[in-house]
């Protein structure tokens, strides 16, 4: 077998294994926690009872509101993720840590301990909130309720959210991307052509106008150009290395150092879709019996997409977000010293301090641009297609950037193979008879 040949095969390899293990998550997903009765939790849900859960369910892939062992997804271990990530811009020592090997695997083990107990405290929650549901008929979701009841779907829950961490880890060390992404991917994917169909059925059935139908799909097709075209964008910061022969060879000179216009990525509308549910979910939780509920229902109203409220807070939110997450993923600081140590400096600015001021003022320009086109990518789909598709923004950003980052590995390792045939057929290099 040649050299091509191998690289194919194991390209296939990757491919298979990946979408194995996306069928297993699939799969373990329509198991649903022990003591529930699925065709009430179904009746429940299809009348409108969890609509505030949806942001939840579309995460999940539809693994929420079937109650399945998988309800609670990945987001616990992307919370913890998240928190340990701010702890480590505040306190010193983290900071350090992250920075050594074997300091980042002792913050990697605690973000899973923490992922454990989150999942825990979640798990018995929903637990005993899913006790109080009914579906329309009277009939109560959870048959049997009590504390055995919400002890095992608290371990239940935690056990199926630690399978998914397992799948992520074995996808992204034996696939094609990392593997937390792919299963968020895989989650709303899934979802987009049930949304299609049930769209198309309303449109048959004359529940749905042809333009309100057109209007749907354009407003997808636009949302994945423009998400596409963005993620892609970069703003090139020239740097000029200093020149160096190596084996009568020349390295350094002018390079560029990409900044991404969207620098914050999906995090920021994550962040507050997170923060404006968690009033509304509050205010659903409450019984009908408290003098507050009246109020805590216009609350939880004027806080669903595509109000107005909403829209004002989830922007602001957006903005806020952005600013706050976009030094954490581009360190102006390391970076500098970095290129300090590097022998590189920006033309015309001195090393050190002044190209870390250089490279604040470039994010926070790149930053407001990309909070801006968040914002419009976030809250038009529901303005213009009247908060009837759970596909906002979010989802969208996380379809096509993940897509793009599947189909640059894809390319990256094909174009590793043709480099290193083009390297072998010019006589460099032939395996195990090198010539130096």
């Amino acid at each position: 077998m040649s050299s091509a040949q191998g690289k194919i095969e194991e390209l296939k390899k990757k491919i298979f294994f990946t979408l194995l293990l996306l069928f297993v998550f699939r799969m373990a997903a329509q198991i649903p926690v022990p003591g529930v009765d699925g065709s009430a939790i179904q009746a429940y849900f299809a009348e409108g009872g969890g609509g505030i859960f949806d942001l939840i369910n579309t995460f999940s892939g539809g693994a929420f509101k079937r109650f399945s062992v998988l309800a609670l997804g990945i987001m616990p271990y992307i919370t913890t993720s998240i928190i340990f990530s701010l702890l480590g811009e505040v306190i010193p020592q983290l900071a350090e840590m992250q920075e050594d090997q074997e300091g980042h695997k002792k913050i990697q083990k605690w973000t899973r301990y923490a992922t454990v107990i989150l999942c825990c405290i979640q798990g018995y929650g929903m637990a005993a909130v899913f006790e109080s549901f009914k579906s329309p008929g009277g009939i109560p979701v959870i048959p049997e309720p009590g504390m055995l009841f919400r002890l095992t779907t608290m371990i239940t829950l935690a056990a199926g959210t630690m399978f998914l961490l397992w799948l992520g880890e074995r996808i992204t060390e034996f696939g094609l991307e990392n593997g937390v992404s792919l299963i968020i991917f895989a989650g709303i994917a899934v979802e987009l052509p049930s949304e299609i169909i049930q769209k198309i059925t309303l449109f048959r059935n004359g529940e749905l106008s042809g333009l309100s139908f057109l209007i749907f799909l354009l407003v997808i097709l636009v949302a994945f150009y423009i998400v596409a075209f963005i993620e892609r964008s970069f703003r090139a910061v020239p740097v000029q290395y200093a020149k160096k022969v190596v084996h009568n060879r020349v390295y350094g000179g002018a390079q560029t150092l990409p900044m991404r216009v969207d620098t914050g990525g999906v995090m920021p509308p994550i962040l507050a879709s997170s923060l404006l549910a968690a009033p509304a979910t509050f205010a659903s939780f409450v019984s009908e019996e408290n003098p507050l509920k009246p109020y805590l229902d216009t609350i939880q109203q004027s806080l669903y997409p595509g109000q107005l409220l909403f829209n004002i807070l989830f922007g602001l939110l957006i903005v806020y977000m952005a600013y706050f997450y976009a030094p954490i993923q581009f360190k102006t600081k390391k970076i500098s010293e970095m290129l300090q140590k590097n022998n590189a400096f920006i033309p015309g600015l001195r090393p050190g301090a002044q190209t870390k001021e250089y490279l604040d003022y470039m994010l926070n320009r790149l930053t407001f641009f990309g909070s801006i086109y968040l914002i419009v990518i976030c809250i038009s789909p529901t303005l213009i297609t009247g908060a009837n598709t759970n596909f906002g923004g979010t989802a969208l950003l996380i379809l096509v950037s993940v897509s793009i980052r599947v189909m640059m590995n894809i390319q990256s390792f094909m174009y590793a193979d043709k480099y290193e045939t083009a390297y072998k057929s010019r006589g460099k290099y032939k395996g195990s008879n090198r010539r130096f």
